[in-house]
């Protein structure tokens, strides 16, 4: 296994040697430069993010599901994408889940020796019913996580389709992976503290592969989020707000289609922009597969 202090994440930063005797400001300004490069980084490996989507976007629609794999502050990022997809679009809890070594108890506290078993990586996938219409992100910026490596090993021995993503080049999870988003950060201004500018680009990469990947399932209409599970008041007006903004109708014409749809975005654009009935717009949104312009266009159509 390669030696910790040999990782580009392990490495010394020379612009921040002398941060203990820095001012305030002078702390700041470095961490804030740093942390500048780390878009640039994500940059690098777009077309890598690409395939992964792309991959995501053709198993979730033949039911397959997405698992983030990770340890310490790599499961937690997980953890922080998977549980807004309910929420912001409308999908069950299962279809996009985060895996942590440890259990949901690691996620205030660490977990002794969690991460150091690849067999607990493995044995907590089983325990999800993993399938080959699945796909599983492992997330190690070190990218030698024994409990990430046991996960993936695990998936690829199912046939589920396999990504790493790493802060490092040449990884040992890279090795169990189809697919490798290896995102160079660099060293981190307090030496190995991977929380900073590789947890930044990480919690970045995976904002953009689960926003794509819903953008590509027909969760959005413009940018949008006409999906989205209203659940409190702020997204009952944000529901409103949506309907409106799209059909151009008042704010209460909004709020009455929402009261007759149960605060269903989709249904009630569509009734709007068309006239139909509630009936019909949900027949007419099955029909496009959910996506909401190509409801409207069909809906239109049929009244012609």
């Amino acid at each position: 296994m390669n030696k910790l202090s040999t990782l580009t994440t392990e490495m010394r930063n020379e612009k921040s040697v002398a941060i203990d005797s820095m001012s305030t400001i002078d702390i700041l300004k470095t961490i804030n430069e740093e942390d500048m490069t780390v878009a640039q980084s994500v940059q690098q490996v777009l077309s890598e993010i690409e395939k992964t989507v792309e991959v995501i976007y053709e198993q979730l629609k033949q039911g397959g599901r997405l698992f983030y794999v990770g340890a310490g502050t790599s499961g937690r990022i997980g953890i922080m994408d998977a549980v807004e997809c309910p929420p912001t679009y409308s999908t069950s809890p299962e279809v996009v889940q985060a895996v942590m070594a440890g259990g949901t108890k690691a996620i205030e506290k660490a977990v002794e020796g969690a991460e150091d078993s690849e067999e607990l990586g493995a044995n907590d996938l089983k325990e999800r019913n993993l399938t080959e219409l699945d796909v599983v992100i492992g997330i190690a910026a070190s990218g030698r996580t024994p409990y990430v490596v046991g996960a993936l090993q695990y998936a690829n021995k199912i046939g589920a389709s396999t990504v790493s993503l790493t802060s490092n080049t040449n990884s040992i999870i890279s090795k169990h992976a189809d697919i490798k988003i290896e995102v160079v950060t660099g060293p981190e201004v307090l030496t190995g503290s991977t929380r900073m500018k590789a947890a930044t680009a990480h919690k970045m990469i995976l904002n953009m592969i689960t926003t794509t990947s819903m953008i590509k399932i027909g969760k959005v209409y413009e940018n949008l989020m006409v999906d989205l599970k209203v659940s409190n008041l702020k997204l009952k007006e944000r529901a409103k707000s949506i309907v409106s903004t799209i059909t151009g109708s008042t704010y209460d014409i909004a709020e009455q289609t929402l009261e007759c749809t149960n605060y269903e975005v989709k249904p009630a654009i569509v009734m709007i922009k068309t006239g139909i009935t509630l009936e019909e717009a949900k027949y007419y949104i099955k029909e496009a597969d959910g996506f909401v312009r190509q409801a409207i266009e069909l809906a239109t159509e049929g009244g012609n």
